[in-house]
């Protein structure tokens, strides 16, 4: 028995403890919990701090006690992770393109979501079968010193794994200057020239209508709980950029869209998906800026806070300070 919670065991504290660093690392925010259906009395900011150090302390306790202390320890993981299962199940029947941080980036919740969930209370489960066996102060770790060409094994999987999952970094360009009198040095890739429709119905090519005035393109949807924050600071971003047109990219129709603007500012419709899938915006909220050269300016990045600090940049590289809090 003692073999048989080794392995689950030790891959319910690794996942515990890197779900928990990268949860401090890239906070949530109310929004984010809201979007997960978190009920309104646990989103406070103090519980969203304790989340992730719970995690960890989480991880600890099941890694270091066994016997009755160990069971409980799994017991625990196993609900946690139930509960993370049901959340994001019922947020992705909600909201199609709905998306958690269940690891610290905030990534669109897919089947691949919900059968990793699902694995990991198979494997909490598992371990509160066989944690018991191990002793009561040392527990799994006690056990992996003992066999440690197994805990070798499992570590170089891991690695393995993280290493080939690893997604690779967008490329946002540097700006080192205030070049064309605007917005800094473009990275050198072209704004794609696809079609795109605004508030009031008229078709626009997307390079062409940058070229025009720089875009500052916010990719929301009317059903993202994580979009809220950027829908609502649009207007803000619009006075602090002011050398920018900053417009609202929403997937579905100007008929179909409640957001949907026919006078200036206008929103910007895409529900053939031509113009995420060129910039790679899968997810929401995310934004990219796109210069009036017909070249990619910045982005795209992910999440309110993330547009936040986006937005200070663009800032900064025009006026050379950082905008007021």
């Amino acid at each position: 028995m003692i073999y048989f919670a080794f392995a689950p065991a030790l891959i319910v504290v690794g996942v515990l403890l890197v779900s928990g660093i990268a949860k401090l690392r890239t906070p949530d925010d109310e929004a984010g919990w809201a979007e997960l259906g978190v009920p309104a009395v646990l989103r406070r900011p103090w519980l969203m701090r304790l989340h992730p150090i719970a995690e960890i302390v989480l991880a600890a306790v099941l890694l270091v006690f066994g016997g009755v202390l160990g069971v409980l320890a799994a017991i625990a993981a196993t609900v946690l992770f139930a509960v993370y299962l049901v959340m994001v199940w019922r947020a992705k029947q909600s909201t199609p393109d709905a998306s958690c941080a269940c690891f610290g980036e905030r990534k669109p919740i897919t089947t691949r979501t919900l059968l990793r969930n699902g694995w990991l209370v198979l494997m909490a489960a598992f371990a509160v079968v066989g944690v018991g066996s191990t002793p009561l102060l040392g527990g799994v770790a006690a056990v992996a010193t003992w066999m440690w060409p197994w805990t070798l094994g499992l570590a170089a999987v891991a690695v393995t794994f993280v290493l080939v999952n690893q997604p690779a970094a967008p490329v946002i360009a540097a700006p080192t200057g205030v070049a064309d009198e605007e917005l800094g040095e473009y990275l050198r890739t072209r704004t794609p020239a696809v079609p795109v429709t605004r508030g009031d119905g008229a078709v626009m090519n997307l390079r062409a209508l940058s070229m025009e005035k720089p875009i500052l393109l916010l990719s929301v949807s009317e059903t993202c709980g994580s979009c809220t924050p950027v829908i609502e600071r649009a207007d803000a971003y619009r006075e602090l950029l002011p050398e920018a047109s900053v417009q609202l990219l929403v997937r579905s129709t100007p008929e179909a869209s409640p957001m949907a603007s026919a006078a200036e500012p206008f929103t910007l419709h895409d529900p053939d998906g031509y113009v995420r899938d060129s910039l790679e915006m899968p997810r929401t909220p995310s934004a990219v800026l796109l210069g009036a050269d017909g070249l990619l300016a910045g982005g795209p990045v992910v999440g309110h806070p993330d547009i936040e600090e986006f937005v200070a940049d663009i800032y900064e590289s025009l006026h050379g300070t950082r905008p007021d809090a």
